[in-house]
């Protein structure tokens, strides 16, 4: 019996020391392929080839030349079967066009927060009237950025195919006409190994 326990003791002990993880930092911009489902590295990719796709257009770099159109960024429509954080690639993507220093953005995300301290301020009696930001004096965007997240996936045996495309286009509002559209293919392929690994 005594031997017994000895050797669970000694079992306890190895699995635990074998449980045991270590988390380090790593590189951000390093490319990732931990599995095949869409990642950091394809979010960059896809903000990258976007940007730099609207930034170098002709009639973007005509109508950017002497002025800075506002925009506001739809969100980017999920239609693959994964769960993928689309708000992150389009906040990404409007980051890098801000940035640019060639567009101005209207944050559609906000406007209710914007309308609630508006309201607060003009009809709570609360606020110094001559403090009071005043209704109706918001500009207006002039061009809608959009676009669509999909996928196809298939597998025959120990392989899986991932194909992911993005597309995005910038309706101008006042005309409906679409100035400029892309897209951006990723591609991944997991095989197994014969032992599954």
């Amino acid at each position: 019996m005594k031997k017994f326990n000895l050797i669970f003791i000694i079992a306890v002990a190895i699995g635990l020391v074998g449980c045991q993880s270590k988390v380090e930092y790593g590189d951000a911009t390093e490319v990732e392929t931990v599995n095949e489902n869409f990642g950091s590295t394809d979010l960059q990719a896809i903000a990258a080839k976007m940007v730099d796709s609207m930034l170098t257009f002709p009639p973007v770099v005509a109508m950017t030349a002497n002025d800075r159109p506002i925009i506001f960024v739809d969100s980017i429509k999920n239609k693959t079967s994964e769960h993928i954080d689309t708000e992150s690639v389009t906040d990404s993507i409007s980051n890098k066009l801000l940035r640019s220093g060639k567009f101005r953005f209207i944050d559609m995300t906000k406007v209710d927060s914007v309308r609630k301290q508006l309201d607060y301020q003009n009809n709570s009696g609360m606020v110094d009237p001559s403090t009071a930001i005043n209704f109706g004096r918001q500009i207006g965007a002039q061009f809608m950025l959009y676009g669509n997240l999909s996928s196809i996936v298939k597998q025959d045996g120990s392989t899986k195919d991932v194909y992911y495309k993005m597309t995005m286009r910038l309706m101008d509002l006042e005309t409906g006409l679409i100035e400029w559209s892309d897209e951006k293919e990723i591609r991944k392929v997991k095989s197994k190994s014969l032992f599954g690994m």
